[in-house]
């Protein structure tokens, strides 16, 4: 990975829900220093600044929030994902997980160019395996990996081609799941691990065996960190907050994990709020998280007082 060109990429996406302020996440993620902290690591940085939607004319729905708007990031942020891809490690600041519709779907294509599997790993306290037709809440941000499996209809969004196998999924951290949700992933082959598993077991077996799989597969691997996999104590600045996730000690174990593979060719950073932080503090430690997925060791890393 340390001949890896890391490519920043903002993308202010605040259209997958209705509490506003991940806009504003990319700037904090410059802020916080994400930039530096690559270069420190050896790596090359390039920023090229943030994306914007596809134009677009917004319409009435009875129940999907900002759906057109949505749809726009998807094709922008799909291109922009192939092009980050092509030439380095594309690294997203989010905007809220609905930029997963585009990024991801944007993997894919990378990846069947290629001529190799995509694997993805949603680091996360949801499942987001909703469909327009599923969601109650109407927020898009639920629906990317109902819609990169081809899971109901997304009319208007860009055709997914292939869909990317179940089995070639792994959520960590689950524990926000509605029963209809719940129903449909018990019926599928995506490795789904909750906080009681991680309770039970530890997080590095469930991990390990998924990244023996990428990498038995020669895969690619899209990493999708959502803030509200850590527990809200550490990382407050979400609208999603849900007690009971990740510690810190648990996060950058993943972390130094998917850099001793190797394997990881994108990253979402995702849910990051901004308005809700509390001095930069969560906006550090996605930071800190992110280098040491790019080779940070516990020796490395710096001690802050909040």
């Amino acid at each position: 990975m340390a001949d890896k060109t890391c490519i920043l990429i903002g993308a202010p996406v605040d259209s997958g829900k209705r509490r506003a302020g991940c806009l504003m996440g990319p700037d904090a993620y410059r802020t916080a220093g994400l930039g530096r902290a690559i270069m420190d690591l050896g790596h090359g940085v390039e920023d090229r600044g943030n994306v914007a939607p596809r134009p677009y004319t917004e319409r009435s729905d009875p129940k999907l929030h900002a759906p057109e708007e949505t749809i726009a990031w998807t094709e922008s942020l799909a291109e922009a994902a192939e092009a980050g891809l092509r030439d380095g490690l594309p690294i997203f600041m989010g905007g809220d997980h609905a930029l997963s519709l585009g990024t991801v779907l944007g993997a894919m294509r990378h990846a069947e160019a290629e001529s190799r599997p995509l694997f993805v790993l949603w680091l996360d306290a949801h499942s987001d395996y909703h469909t327009p037709e599923t969601t109650d809440s109407g927020n898009l941000h639920g629906t990317p990996l109902g819609y990169v499996t081809a899971r109901g209809d997304f009319p208007g969004f860009p055709p997914v081609a292939t869909p990317l196998p179940q089995e070639n999924i792994a959520i960590i951290g689950l524990r926000s799941v509605d029963p209809a949700e719940r129903s449909a992933l018990q019926q599928t082959r995506i490795q789904r691990v909750d906080m009681r598993d991680i309770d039970e077991n530890g997080i590095a077996r469930p991990l390990g065996a998924f990244l023996e799989r990428v990498a038995a597969a020669g895969g690619m691997l899209h990493v999708s960190l959502d803030v509200d996999f850590l527990d809200p104590a550490v990382a407050p600045a979400v609208g999603t907050t849900v007690p009971g996730g990740a510690t810190i000690r648990e996060a950058h174990l993943v972390m130094e994990m998917l850099h001793d593979s190797g394997l990881m060719t994108s990253l979402d950073l995702v849910e990051l709020n901004p308005f809700l932080d509390e001095r930069g503090r969560t906006a550090q430690v996605m930071v800190d998280l992110a280098a040491s997925a790019l080779g940070r060791r516990v020796f490395d890393r710096p001690t802050r007082a909040y």
